[in-house]
């Protein structure tokens, strides 16, 4: 039993810097009478908030803290239950928390809900909504019973019970059910890979038997062909860049070539222009009697006598060209010779590639070729070893078979308990054998407020109403009076049940 003992606030809604104070243990019961807003709904907020961390009626959090002080809000309550005396501490403003067990504080390590969580799961062991169920009762926001909805109806009577046990149950199943599937799939691939190394096994010892010598031996004549074309290539190639080194030799003599031809077709060009020259000054003594430098009138032998030493210079001029010609005729011929050399060169640079390359090929056919024998070899050398190798995976085999058949048993299992883990199984035969008594009070209370009808609960929370065990009803069809003695009638049997339960038993 919860034995609540004080309660006090200060800051807390339109209460003041001082303490508000109740004692809720000086009498078995206590009325609050008090004027319009006088406080007498403060003390369920103040109640429900320092519990549980919000009020009672549909209050925002920051409206809580006084309006005019604006800060150090603060709740505690002290309440006994067994031979444990706690209080608790809640606050905003600043945000306070603080549950202390015979006078020492519960360590505060970890999330707040994880804190509240010690609240409620361990020490009331009972959560809001039960708690403003079967406990209290406020004519502003309750929400009566009738008014929930079927899976708000069940969580009351599960906490009522002490039956939510089976809904934890239920959820430590669903991750066993997890590690079941996840361990069968599992076992499903290992005994699937088992089967794969079997076949590798049998595909193993098949080829094994074909590694024979005669086998190896066309391979190491295939390695000898090989080898004789690699000897092959490489004297030719051999041959081929002593060739192409005397091309080159042959070239180097005439590397100066170019440079030659360009330098004779220069001197060329300047003797071009100074024939060009000698001409227009011909044509100048012949044309002109006067001197265009001093004025002065050039003589008639003179001008005879300058015409023959241009005549005689343009002769030897033509001459010098003509030999030039004839030079540079002979040069173009050896860089004639020199684009032959190259072309070779090129023709023999492109063979030797072809042979270098088949080369690499038939050296790398070797090595392939080799690793096969070396293959074949170890296979011959490790099949003394297979048929115990086959062994392991068959007993390996066996015990992967057996494993998901204890596995699958353990899912077969696990899917009873699952069965019975569900709002339809243990649970609701539970509930069946209660239904009875809650059926019971509840007509009981009923009696007692003069309502001469009979109301039936089935183990769904729906009800049956009826009126001289004839008529039929529904909540809503009652008048709001009606409806309130239902409501008592069902909040009175809440109590009467936790109390034969002892699951929300308290002295409020």
């Amino acid at each position: 039993m919860i034995l609540f003992k004080t309660l006090k606030w200060k800051n807390f809604l339109s209460t003041g810097n001082n303490w508000t104070e109740m004692d809720l243990t000086d009498t078995r019961s206590s009325l609050i009478v008090g004027e319009n807003g006088a406080g007498k709904s403060t003390f369920l907020d103040a109640l429900t908030f320092s519990l549980f961390g919000k009020p009672y009626r549909r209050i925002n959090k920051p409206q809580l803290v006084n309006s005019i002080n604006e800060s150090d809000c603060l709740v505690e309550i002290e309440f006994d239950i067994g031979t444990n005396e706690y209080k608790v501490i809640r606050g905003l403003k600043p945000h306070v928390l603080e549950i202390y067990i015979n006078g020492s504080l519960i360590d505060q390590d970890g999330k707040l809900k994880d804190y509240q969580n010690i609240l409620e799961k361990k020490i009331l062991q009972v959560n809001y909504k039960s708690f403003t169920q079967i406990i209290i009762l406020g004519s502003s926001t309750f929400q009566p019973f009738m008014q929930l909805n079927p899976a708000q109806r069940r969580d009351v009577i599960e906490d009522l019970l002490d039956i939510q046990i089976f809904s934890r149950m239920n959820e430590l199943l669903k991750f066993q059910i997890a590690d079941v599937r996840n361990s069968l799939d599992s076992v499903a691939y290992d005994i699937k890979f088992n089967e794969e190394k079997k076949e590798l096994l049998k595909g193993y010892i098949k080829r094994n038997k074909d590694a024979t010598d005669e086998k190896i031996e066309k391979f190491k004549k295939s390695i000898m062909s090989s080898l004789t074309i690699i000897e092959k290539n490489e004297s030719k190639i051999k041959d081929l860049e002593t060739k192409r080194d005397e091309f080159r030799n042959a070239q180097e003599k005439h590397d100066d070539v170019d440079d030659e031809i360009t330098k004779l077709k220069t001197y060329l060009t300047q003797v071009d222009k100074k024939v060009v020259g000698i001409f227009e000054k011909i044509e100048f003594y012949n044309e002109s009697d006067t001197c265009h430098v001093c004025k002065q009138e050039i003589g008639k032998d003179h001008k005879v006598h300058v015409i023959h030493d241009l005549e005689e210079s343009i002769a030897e001029n033509e001459k010098g060209r003509q030999e030039l010609l004839d030079f540079l005729e002979i040069k173009k011929k050896i860089l004639d010779k020199y684009q032959a050399l190259s072309n070779k060169i090129i023709l023999i640079d492109g063979e030797i590639d072809d042979l270098v390359h088949n080369t690499k090929w038939h050296k790398k056919s070797v090595e392939l070729i080799e690793g096969d024998i070396l293959d074949l070899t170890k296979i011959k050398e490790k099949s003394s070893g297979d048929d115990r190798r086959m062994d392991t995976i068959v007993k390996e085999h066996i015990n992967l078979t057996k494993l998901r058949e204890d596995l699958i048993e353990k899912r077969h299992y696990h899917g009873i308990a699952y069965d019975l883990l569900k709002d339809t199984g243990i649970k609701t035969s539970i509930i069946k054998q209660y239904l009875p008594i809650m059926n019971k009070k509840i007509n009981k209370y009923l009696q007692d407020f003069d309502c001469f009808f009979n109301f039936t609960l089935d183990e769904n929370f729906d009800e049956v109403i009826r009126s001289n065990y004839r008529d039929e009803f529904s909540y809503e069809s009652f008048s709001e009076g009606e409806k309130m003695r239902i409501d008592l009638a069902l909040l009175f049997t809440w109590r009467a049940i936790s109390k034969m339960k002892n699951s929300a038993n308290t002295n409020l």
